[in-house]
């Protein structure tokens, strides 16, 4: 297929490189930015534009990679009005294209990415959506191509997973940057944590994250918490960070319905 890219950011290069050694053709980069634009297509060996004027009108895929507070201000100036084009945002409905282009759907990698780190895709779940069965099938034939988890997701739906990988990913990562800090203030090399965190996520993954839980809040372990408080004492942020969290646990846990956890 011949693609435009219309974004150069983090998941963009990561997709636009995976669909390149697949075989595709990536024909355009396009970002406001002209390091990005120029960067991302040196990469695929494309063109690099920072005028949406200059999108080519014979591509067989348009995939629209920005951040979402900029996914409509490029719709609003996308020239190809009976193009194919895709969204990859997690938390923005399909129907957001259906007044700008005629054929339209997502395609949304469940993964985090950075320009830095090469992702394996095969093992990636892309998450599809298309305005006709049509266009479906095209992008489930691209999709399967690159990822052995390809699965019709709702945008409804496709909402609701933004917000768990939100938990899941996001929060878990700022919880350890703080975990991370802390154990800066004692010259202690976060690596200590490693074999931690991956039983606590193989374990997750076995079993359930809810049949997993431990710790002195799921103990109900008040003289430790307050320990951990009074250590605490000279950020407010973590104290209140600490808190929260650990009174959520103590309450999920201790109400009947949970109380055989």
């Amino acid at each position: 297929m011949k693609i435009v890219m219309l974004g150069a950011g983090n998941l963009a290069t990561n997709l636009a490189m995976a669909l390149k050694k697949k075989g595709h053709e990536i024909v355009q980069v396009y970002s406001r930015t002209r390091e990005s634009a120029k960067k991302l297509a040196r990469q695929t060996v494309s063109e690099d534009i920072t005028r949406l004027t200059r999108v080519v009108h014979d591509a067989d895929l348009y995939i629209l990679s920005v951040k979402d507070d900029a996914l409509e201000e490029v719709l609003e100036d996308f020239p190809v009005k009976d193009g194919f084009l895709i969204h990859t945002a997690g938390s923005v409905p399909m129907d957001v294209a259906k007044d700008h282009v005629t054929h339209y759907g997502v395609l949304y990698p469940l993964q985090t990415f950075s320009k830095e780190r090469t992702v394996d895709f095969r093992q990636i779940p892309l998450c599809l959506e298309a305005n006709s069965d049509e266009k479906y099938q095209v992008l489930k034939t691209l999709a399967g191509a690159l990822s052995e988890d390809v699965r019709h997701i709702t945008s409804r739906q496709r909402l609701y997973l933004h917000v768990a990988a939100v938990f899941a990913c996001n929060f878990s990562n700022y919880m350890m940057a703080n975990a991370e800090e802390l154990l800066e203030r004692q010259d202690i090399s976060f690596d200590i944590l490693a074999p931690l965190i991956r039983e606590t996520i193989e374990k997750a993954l076995q079993d359930s994250p809810s049949q997993s839980q431990t710790g002195p809040a799921r103990r109900g372990d008040r003289q430790t918490i307050d320990r951990h408080l009074n250590l605490l004492a000279h950020s407010g942020k973590l104290q209140n960070l600490y808190s929260f969290v650990s009174n959520a646990i103590t309450n999920d846990y201790t109400t009947p319905q949970n109380s055989g956890k």
